[in-house]
Formats: structure tokens, C-alpha cells, sequence
């Protein structure tokens, strides 16, 4: 692999289900009860396209390859527990994260309170400090699934640097 630095960019959406017992977690966070996002995994479309940036510009592939939707080991797994996972690719590739930019795209609820504890989560996880994290939320004002509340989606970008 190649001396310097290198960027990644990933997308993930899943769709959202009223669900009593359900939870909504983005960031490993919860953001609301009584609602999930429709997945084999929790869910989790920021970790989703975090790991999917993170792989890119590793040039490993995609989430899907490491953790397979059709695999039972991952059925309700913690996306945070996906994202340390990808740790020991990052630091065999000689990797440092550099800095995270995502962008949030839901409709229903106010993210603004949470995003502090979805980058401390972020941060704790890949063993960064938390001003190496920037997370936007967006709303798509009406417009498609999102813009109806039916689903959210993610969008992440991350600059690693290689060493020799």
C-alpha cells in the first residue's frame, strides 16, 4: 500500500418500522424508542457507512464482504462491535485515522442532542479523540422515503494516513 494519505467515502439506508420494543440507534446511540430501523444488524446506518469509508479507503472492500446480512453470528449485533472489528485491518494496513466527517439524514427527530455521545461512541471505538469527529444532521424537507420518515441514511467520509 502506498505512503500518505488516502480517503474513503461510504453510504448506508435502512428503512424505519414502528416497533414497540424497538430502538433507534445511530452512533451507538439510542435516539428513540418505539421505532427500528430495518436490518440484520441494529441497524446502525452512520456506523454502517463509517465502516463502508473506513474500508474504502483501505481499499478492502465493503461492509458487506466482512459481515454478511445472511449470517447468523451478526443477526442484532452492535454496529460498534462491526466498527472494532475493522480496528486490527486498520493498524495491519500501517493506518491512522485522521479525521471523520458523516452527515445524518432523518426526518422525525432532532439529532443536535445526541451527536456529542454518538462521536464519543465513535471516538471510544476506533480510539480517537472525539475532535477528530464531525457529524452533520440533515433533513431531506419531505422529499423521498427519508423526507417521509420512512427511513434514514448516512453518509461518511474519513481520511486515514498510511505509514511505511
Amino acid at each position: 500500500m502506498m505512503i500518505g494519505y488516502r480517503s474513503g467515502f461510504g453510504y448506508d439506508i435502512h428503512g424505519l418500522k414502528p416497533d414497540p420494543c424497538g430502538r433507534l440507534i445511530i452512533g451507538g446511540t439510542v435516539i428513540v424508542q418505539g421505532v427500528r430501523a430495518q436490518a440484520h444488524s441494529d441497524g446502525d446506518a452512520l456506523i454502517h457507512s463509517l465502516i463502508d469509508a473506513i474500508l474504502g479507503a483501505l481499499g478492502a472492500g465493503d461492509i458487506g464482504e466482512f459481515f454478511p446480512d445472511n449470517d447468523e453470528q451478526y443477526k442484532n449485533i452492535s454496529s460498534l462491535v462491526l466498527l472494532k472489528r475493522i480496528l486490527p485491518l486498520i493498524r495491519k494496513k500501517k493506518a491512522v485515522v485522521v479525521n471523520i466527517d458523516s452527515t445524518i439524514v432523518l426526518q422525525e427527530h432532532k439529532l443536535t442532542p445526541f451527536k456529542e455521545a454518538m462521536k464519543r461512541s465513535i471516538a471510544a471505538t476506533l480510539e480517537l479523540c472525539v475532535d477528530q469527529i464531525n457529524i452533520k444532521a440533515k433533513t431531506k424537507e419531505g422529499f423521498d422515503a427519508s423526507g417521509r420518515g420512512e427511513s434514514v441514511e448516512a453518509y461518511s467520509a474519513v481520511l486515514l494516513y498510511i505509514d511505511k
